[in-house]
C-alpha cells in the first residue's frame, strides 16, 4: 500500500512560478494578454510556435491571430480547465521542432466530437478520484486525441518539450486506459518543468540501460522513464480492484510487465539521480520510484 498520496509525490516548489514566468515572457514577446494559469502556459507555447511558423511563411493573418489570442478566446475548445482536440491526421504537422507529428491550435480549430469530450472527461474524473487531478490540470491542460485503437493494438503517446502542457495520445473506448496515458505524458511534462524550475542540467554523455527501450539512454531519458512509469503504476494499482473484463486483463498484464522493467532499472537509479543537482527533485523522483516498486 502506498504511504504517500499522488498529490504529495508530485508536489514540488518552484514549478508553478516557472510556468508563470515563462508565460509572462511569451505574452511580452507576442504582445497579448495571457493569464497565469496552467492552461495559459500551454496555450502560450502553441501561440509562440504558431507565430514563428506564420512569420516564416509570411502569413500575416495567422501571425496577427497568434499575437492577439488568449485562452479566453478558446473556450469553445475547452471543458473546464482542459482544451480537448481531435484533429484529423492531415492536420498534423512535422517540422524541426519534433521528430513526431504534432498539432498547434489555430483559428480554424474545431471542438472535439462530443463522444471524445465525454471520454476525456470520464478519464479525468478517474484520474482525479485517485489523486492525479492536479497533475493533469497543471501538466496536461491541452489534450490532443489522435487515433482510435482497439485494446489489443499498440497505443502511442508523447509530449514535446517545445509544447509543455500538451499531451498527444492514441486512445481506446476505455477511459481508464486513457487516464493511464494522460498521467504518463503529464509526468513527462512535469519533469521537464521541474528540471527547468530547479536549473538542473543533465549531461548527455552519462547513459544507463533502459529496459523500456532495450538500449542505453542518456540520464535524461532514463530518469524520465523511471518517473513517468512509476506514476502510472501507482494509478493502475488503485483502479485495478474495480476493473473488469478485458480491461482487468490488460491492466494486470501491464503491471506485471512494469514490475519486470523496474527490476532491471532500479539498481541504476541511485547513480542516475546523482546527476540531479537539486536535492528536492532528486528526493521526489527517488521517493516516487520507491512507492511504485513497493506496490508493484
Amino acid at each position: 500500500m502506498s504511504i504517500l498520496s499522488p498529490e504529495a509525490l508530485v508536489t514540488l516548489d518552484g514549478i508553478a512560478d516557472h510556468q508563470r514566468v515563462r508565460t509572462s515572457r511569451i505574452a511580452s514577446v507576442l504582445g497579448n494578454r495571457l493569464g497565469s494559469s496552467a492552461l495559459d502556459y500551454a496555450v502560450a507555447h502553441h501561440l509562440l510556435e504558431g507565430a514563428e511558423q506564420a512569420a516564416r511563411s509570411r502569413d500575416a493573418d495567422r501571425l496577427a491571430w497568434c499575437r492577439s489570442t488568449t485562452s479566453q478566446d478558446l473556450t469553445h475548445l475547452s471543458t473546464g480547465s482542459h482544451i480537448i482536440l481531435n484533429p484529423r491526421p492531415t492536420d498534423l504537422l512535422r517540422s524541426e521542432i519534433s521528430e513526431t507529428a504534432y498539432y498547434l491550435v489555430r483559428p480554424d480549430t474545431s471542438p472535439a466530437p462530443s463522444e471524445a469530450q465525454t471520454l476525456v472527461r470520464t478519464a479525468l474524473v478517474s484520474a482525479s478520484e485517485h489523486g492525479f487531478g492536479a497533475l493533469l490540470t497543471q501538466h496536461a491542460p491541452v489534450i490532443c486525441l489522435l487515433n482510435h485503437r482497439r485494446l489489443d493494438e499498440t497505443l502511442h503517446s508523447w509530449a514535446l518539450t517545445r509544447l509543455p502542457g500538451t499531451v498527444f495520445t492514441d486512445y481506446t473506448a476505455h477511459p481508464e486506459v486513457l487516464a493511464r496515458d494522460l498521467i504518463h505524458e503529464a509526468a513527462h511534462n512535469w519533469l521537464n518543468d521541474a528540471l527547468a524550475a530547479h536549473a538542473v542540467n543533465l549531461p548527455s554523455n552519462a547513459t544507463f540501460f533502459s529496459p523500456w527501450r532495450g538500449t542505453d539512454r542518456p540520464v535524461f531519458g532514463f530518469l524520465h522513464a523511471c518517473w513517468a512509469f512509476s506514476l502510472i503504476v501507482l494509478y493502475i494499482r488503485q483502479i485495478q480492484p474495480d476493473a473488469t473484463g478485458a480491461v482487468a486483463l490488460f491492466l494486470d498484464a501491464y503491471l506485471r510487465w512494469q514490475q519486470s522493467q523496474f527490476n532491471v532499472a532500479v539498481d541504476s537509479l541511485p547513480n542516475a539521480l546523482s546527476y540531479v543537482s537539486s536535492g528536492a527533485l532528486r528526493e521526489c523522483i527517488g521517493r516516487t520510484v520507491d512507492e511504485a516498486i513497493g506496490t508493484a
